[in-house]
């Protein structure tokens, strides 16, 4: 049984906590952050909790060896 590649662009943007929570980050996050104020520009940098089942089940199915 051959190998499943991985999807590269969604490794970058999932990753699994410690508890093994699939976790993201926001979107807009790459320009226009000047006009955006100090607390928008800081959840940005925040992770967020995937919650929807079918998002998950996506990202397994693109990253399957992403698990921790």
């Amino acid at each position: 049984m051959p190998k499943i590649k991985t999807h590269k662009a969604t490794s970058k943007r999932f990753k699994y906590s410690g508890s093994g929570k699939l976790m993201r980050t926001k979107i807009g996050k790459s320009h226009l952050r000047r006009n955006k104020s100090r607390r928008v520009k800081a959840m940005f940098d925040e992770m967020h909790e995937v919650t929807d089942d079918a998002a998950k089940k996506r990202v397994r199915k693109l990253a399957p060896y992403l698990e921790k």
